[in-house]
């Protein structure tokens, strides 16, 4: 958020914050949200790179499309597991996974 938003905000008794002041997360909370979302972006990035539907990627997983979704969308009932096993299923070497989890998330 601009620097001459938040301090408008702020005139009119609002309070800025982030998700983790907000939510009160503890540090490690945090990081394995942000490695959740990183995960999710990489999944979506990956398939679409790829030319591959959710119904192709569920197939190969043996899963739904719906489940395909929710893991792009970064729901919280995906385990971090499945996330790795369907990089993997798309052809994702360990370099281009430790890349992915390096990278900064986009905010949205």
């Amino acid at each position: 958020m601009r620097e001459s938003k938040q301090r408008k905000l702020a005139s009119k008794g609002w309070k800025v914050g982030d998700a983790k002041h907000f939510l009160g997360l503890s540090a490690s909370e945090e990081a394995y949200i942000d490695l959740r979302l990183k995960l999710a972006e990489g999944l979506k990035s990956r398939r679409s790179s790829r030319g591959v539907t959710q119904t192709e990627l569920a197939q190969t997983l043996r899963s739904s499309q719906s489940r395909v979704a929710k893991m792009e969308a970064g729901d919280p009932t995906v385990s971090l597991d499945l996330l790795v096993r369907s990089l993997l299923a798309l052809g994702t070497s360990s370099r281009e996974l430790a890349a992915i989890i390096t990278r900064s998330h986009r905010a949205t």
